[in-house]
């Protein structure tokens, strides 16, 4: 703070004060404390439930009600106390948890932000930031290089070749259920699974999981498909079916749609989404408290939504995923605890317009042609 009396009195006139953060998992939220809190906070502890009158003498009534407050300081059986025993129970590692939770979006407007920064291009980018890094990078320390044989042109290269994000949905075409049914298959579905011990059965999917455990589940904003209503709906992996969760107006279906996507309005035309979320307790069960299974799980997003990229492309049809998302209404949208069944990425895919309206990156022209018509 500043204060000009300390100016006057030949200081610099600055008062400091120190202050604690807490980082708080359950709450998605930073809180600030006081010192004395700080105190209180260490002298109560973090693992073992205490008698509220023990805790009072101990630390003071005050600091007891204030650390109540701020959800640093939780009671037993009370909503904060049962979610603070949910995520303990779930085995999350300290830190990974924290990423998780600080980390989610709410009302955010990611368009709207690029426009109120004035980057509308990459030329405006370059003039806010600077160049990017260099686009290829060489290693100086190198004692040789040898060339690598390229591979002869198959049918596998032609389908990467045409695999390019969309942004260009047409809205007068509904998706078909089939091809609805053939995405969800090979990006989510079951192709086979084997019974490993009583209750332990192990599921063989088209990508690769941590300890072979699948946590991601995939939920759908379906705006457009021929036989389905409007709605949110969860994929039914064991029976290859979407169980509807909540009907909507198509109106509705496209905001939130829209929200999911925090504001990407050429991802929001997409016919159907795929929120994907991770069930976490699936993993944690066998990598209790471990610092790297997060991070597994995040990777396993990635293998997913590029089989689902495939599987569109293949369908010709086109695909995005994003992780530019309003995590918590789409938590809210699906009831979901995010540190149990936490938002980790958004896909969609449909049929593209005609005419390419919005820039997609397709240096090699495999999707349009240089006047913007699709091949």
């Amino acid at each position: 703070m500043f204060d000009p009396r300390r100016l006057l009195q030949g200081e610099n006139g600055l008062i400091e004060q120190a202050e604690w953060v807490a980082l708080v998992p359950p709450q998605s939220v930073e809180v600030h404390l006081t010192s004395m809190e700080m105190a209180a906070a260490e002298a109560i502890g973090r693992d073992v439930w205490k008698p509220m009158d023990e805790v009072a003498r101990a630390v003071g009534e005050d600091q007891v009600h204030s650390l109540l407050a701020k959800g640093v300081l939780v009671q037993q059986g009370t909503s904060q106390g049962v979610r603070d025993e949910l995520m303990r129970g779930s085995n999350w590692h300290p830190l990974a948890a924290l990423s998780h939770a600080l980390s989610r979006w709410s009302h955010t407007d990611s368009a709207a932000a690029l426009r109120e920064a004035r980057l509308h291009s990459v030329e405006d980018m370059i003039a806010a930031s600077g160049p990017p890094p260099p686009h290829y990078h060489h290693r100086a320390d190198a004692l040789s290089r040898a060339a690598l044989p390229r591979p002869n042109s198959n049918d596998l290269d032609v389908l990467m070749a045409r695999r390019a994000t969309c942004r260009n949905f047409d809205v007068a075409e509904q998706l078909a259920l089939a091809d609805l049914g053939a995405l969800m298959h090979r990006a989510f579905g079951v192709q086979a699974s084997e019974e490993l011990a009583p209750g332990a059965v192990a599921l063989k999917k088209n990508h690769p999981s941590g300890g072979g455990l699948h946590p991601l589940e995939a939920y759908l904003i379906v705006q457009r498909v021929a036989g389905l209503l409007p709605g949110v709906y969860h994929y039914n992996s064991e029976t290859h079916a979407v169980d509807l969760l909540r009907e909507t107006p198509l109106e509705a279906a496209r905001a939130l749609a829209l929200t999911a996507v925090a504001g990407q309005e050429y991802f929001a035309d997409a016919p159907v989404m795929v929120v994907i979320a991770a069930r976490f307790a699936r993993s944690f069960w066998k990598y209790r408290n471990h610092p790297k299974i997060y991070r597994a799980i995040l990777l396993e997003t990635g293998h997913a939504s590029q089989n689902l990229y495939l599987a569109a492309t293949e369908l010709g049809l086109g695909a995005f995923v994003t992780a530019a998302i309003n995590e918590v209404e789409i938590e809210q949208a699906f009831d979901l605890d995010p540190m149990q069944e936490g938002v980790l990425a958004v896909c969609g895919f449909g049929a593209r317009l005609p005419h390419k309206t919005t820039v997609e990156l397709d240096p090699r022209h495999a999707v349009w042609d240089e006047d913007g018509r699709l091949r």
